[in-house]
């Protein structure tokens, strides 16, 4: 069985009512310890990778980690680029066999954010990806920030990107 993408799984996952965990990995002991309780209960899983988890592990590495315990436990099994810092590494990891990715431009002002999400969804990319606009929604009221950390959030609907 290949990898599969988030998509095929989620409807699977609607239609059957149940749950599937995301979790991430980079190295090969945490990859077996998801996987084999994954294996246990018969269960779909996402394994996601971080960027920083990318550098550090190395994308062929990390790849071929998850390929491994797919071709072992016969499992549904997507990978996902958690958090994609922009366009490039999204397509990077979607030409090397990710199954899934998310762009996040939360760094970004935000018209560059709805910018690089909507190239990421444009087609330009094999598999669509999931968003994040703007900021994380938080506190309804300013608090104590560190300097430099916005005091005022704004929430983004996916339909706004």
């Amino acid at each position: 069985m290949p990898l599969v993408n988030t998509k095929e799984m989620f409807q699977k996952a609607y239609e059957g009512g149940y749950a599937i965990g995301a979790f991430n990995v980079n190295d090969m002991e945490i990859v077996q310890g998801i996987v084999d309780a994954c294996k246990e209960l018969n269960s779909p899983v996402i394994l996601q990778v971080s960027g920083s988890a990318r550098k550090y592990a190395r994308h062929a590495y990390l790849y071929h980690m998850v390929q491994a315990a797919v071709e072992e436990t016969g499992l549904p099994i997507a990978l996902h680029l958690d958090h994609g810092s922009s366009f490039e590494l999204c397509k990077e990891c979607i030409d090397g066999g990710f199954t899934s990715v998310m762009i996040d431009g939360s760094h970004l002002p935000y018209e560059e954010n709805v910018e690089v999400s909507g190239k990421t969804s444009s087609g330009a990319m094999k598999t669509p990806p999931t968003r994040s606009c703007g900021r994380p929604a938080g506190p309804p009221a300013p608090m104590n920030f560190s300097p430099g950390c916005p005091t005022v959030w704004r929430r983004t609907w996916a339909r706004e990107a």
